[in-house]
């Protein structure tokens, strides 16, 4: 019982994260169509709100089997890194560096949860695998992000 309660804790942490990187996602979105600039970042920034939707309906699948409720809205927890916090107040006006900075910022956050999630010995191996599969997605998607803003003069 221990086990479960634990394993909902872990599996809801990255349901919450998921949501902070789709709201972080959407806020780059906006500030990307307000300045009606880097428009070549809109696919990108679409794609990794559908990966974490993704992510979180599978998640909420497996939590609903373990007979528990999804969690809803963004991180309040002091225990999870702030990150898209950060991400979500700090767009106002700022060039592409920095809103790939931050988005940048915010892909560390949710690799550091998924990493901590993967690390715990209480996560059943099923869970393991589609956990794994989605980091390495989020990897990928790190370096995209990295990549776009190394690319920036």
């Amino acid at each position: 019982m221990e086990d479960t309660a634990k394993t909902l804790e872990l599996l809801n942490d990255l349901v919450l994260i998921n949501n902070d990187r789709i709201e972080g996602y959407e806020r780059a979105l906006r500030e990307v169509k307000e300045n009606d600039t880097d428009s070549d970042l809109e696919p990108v920034f679409l794609r990794l709100i559908d990966d974490s939707r993704r992510y979180k309906m599978q998640i909420g699948t497996e939590i609903q089997a373990l007979g528990s409720d999804i969690e809803q809205g963004t991180t309040a927890s002091g225990k999870l890194h702030r990150a898209w916090i950060a991400v979500k107040e700090t767009f106002n006006g700022h060039d592409r560096r920095s809103i790939l900075d931050e988005c940048e910022t915010g892909e560390d956050a949710i690799r550091n949860i998924y990493q901590d999630a993967l690390e715990d010995d209480t996560l059943p191996a099923y869970i393991i695998d589609m956990l794994d599969e989605q980091m390495q997605e989020i990897l990928d998607a790190h370096e995209q992000i990295k990549s776009l803003r190394d690319s920036v003069h």
